[in-house]
């Protein structure tokens, strides 16, 4: 690495001195921006329910957070190097702080104007990916400074985020039954800050953080270059473009199930707000537990099995439940089996990635499934709340959770997913560890948002990922 002003490569410290505080500052950051991004999740729906009482509008809403998501996971990645990513993820969460914290403020002036909330989510969607990328991309670098083992500072990472998701849920049912959907906005916002203030301060110093020098300017004709052969790769190999279209359909379908579906169930046949946290908590929880149980054992199964099984599971029945079955106790157990399947997915794909796709094209083929992954989202809440308006919430589940079962039987039925269950010939050693890497394209079953691991430096965004929410609650990071 160069010399950069009497710094080695380990963010100006001696090379035999650990220093695990940047680690630790991004860790924590993340835990508090992952948090909020939870109350986002409940309290924008909630708060458009509750204002609108229009499930149409709470969909319109979704499209508008999701739109510039989709946008700034193809084109933000080149920029984030040049401009530094300390600068970029504090730059991010400061904007998605005064975003946020504008919808409240308004409302309580009466100014707020339905055309003004789709605005300041689509404001907030837009800035969040590049700062949550900018956050995970320093990891590799944090672990080294730390002499943390890689793979151990992205579990960490991981578990944190999943965490943090779990406990920001549960904790937002309890803040709006109390407090009201705005004032949990007021928190959201204030999350933002923090997160913001952590990194501006906590990995100052750090090079890999800050603006990368004599980098080459990004390049319209080699950016498209890249993506041309990003996607060259997906259409060559029937599996990863398999995964792909499947993925883009259940992230669809899940983007309406935690904008609109969920939201409206819960305020309609269940107990309102708290009953909402509950439920994400669960299956949160769940998810956490299902990827730590795949960790231990799952290398004894065939992988093909396990996926199929596991996306079923955290796919359609719990649209059957919510449709069919009266309580809250009845679709929580469902939920708490469909996380343990979620949480089960990711380190399938994970592995798949690294075996297939080789280490020159990997951020190329990342950058075209997260966008791929992606494009379905902001058409989901839009769906789902048109169905509703028109047919009533029960059939809008039923159809829903009908495409969902098509979708996740893709594996059982055609051939091409039979090489899930093994290593291409000529794969490099260890490529189904899978440590700390990304998954081409996070697998949906109330998919995704943050935390996820970057869609690699052409891509930007974090590819949506098993047990994670997409949607009006990406308009949170």
């Amino acid at each position: 690495m160069n010399d950069q002003g009497g710094r080695d490569g380990h963010g100006g410290r001696d090379a035999d001195v650990r220093d695990r505080r940047p680690l630790a500052t991004v860790l924590t950051a993340n835990a508090v921006s992952i948090s909020g991004n939870a109350l986002t999740l409940i309290g924008v729906p909630w708060f458009t329910l509750q204002t609108t009482g229009s499930p149409a509008r709470a969909g319109v809403v979704a499209f508008c957070a999701t739109l510039p998501v989709v946008v700034s996971a193809i084109v933000g990645g080149p920029v984030i190097d040049r401009i530094g990513r300390r600068r970029v993820s504090v730059a991010s969460d400061l904007v998605c702080a005064v975003a946020i914290g504008a919808i409240p403020l308004l409302h309580w002036t009466g100014s707020l104007r339905f055309w003004m909330l789709c605005a300041l989510m689509a404001l907030t969607g837009l800035f969040h990916a590049p700062g949550e990328t900018s956050r995970h991309v320093l990891v590799p670098d944090l672990a080294k400074l730390a002499g943390t083992p890689l793979s151990r500072a992205a579990s960490l990472f991981d578990a944190v985020s999943r965490g943090a998701r779990m406990t920001g849920a549960a904790l937002a049912g309890v803040l709006i039954a109390v407090l009201g959907a705005e004032a949990v906005l007021i928190v959201d916002a204030v999350t933002f800050g923090v997160s913001a203030l952590l990194i501006a301060g906590g990995v100052r110093g750090v090079p890999a953080a800050e603006p990368r020098r004599n980098a080459p300017p990004v390049s319209f004709g080699a950016y498209r270059a890249e993506l041309r052969e990003g996607c060259a790769f997906l259409l060559r190999s029937r599996l990863l473009l398999g995964v792909m279209l499947m993925v883009m359909l259940t992230n669809g379908i899940d983007q309406g199930w935690s904008s609109v579906l969920l939201p409206v169930h819960a305020k309609e046949n269940l107990g309102g707000a708290r009953d909402l946290g509950l439920l994400a908590a669960v299956f949160g929880a769940c998810a956490l537990l299902g990827a730590l149980l795949y960790a231990a054992v799952g290398h004894r199964f065939p992988r093909r099995a396990v996926f199929t099984v596991a996306f079923v599971l955290c796919g359609m029945p719990r649209f059957v439940v919510a449709a069919l079955v009266d309580g809250t106790v009845p679709l929580a157990a469902t939920m708490a089996v469909g996380g343990l399947g979620a949480g089960m997915l990711n380190p399938i794909l994970t592995t798949v990635m690294f075996e297939r796709v080789p280490e020159e094209l990997r951020s190329r083929v990342m950058s075209v499934s997260t966008a791929g992954v992606l494009m379905t989202t902001p058409l989901g809440g839009l769906a789902a709340g048109q169905l509703i308006e028109r047919s009533g919430l029960a059939t809008a589940l039923l159809v829903m959770g009908g495409l969902y079962l098509l979708a996740t039987l893709a594996p059982a039925v055609f051939p091409a997913w039979r090489e899930l269950d093994g290593a291409p010939a000529g794969a490099p050693a260890g490529a189904g560890g899978g440590s700390g890497g990304g998954a081409p394209a996070g697998s949906g079953c109330g998919s995704p948002k943050a935390g996820a691991p970057p869609g690699g430096a052409a891509g930007g965004g974090p590819p949506a990922r098993a047990g994670e929410d997409v949607g009006a609650g990406h308009g949170g990071r």
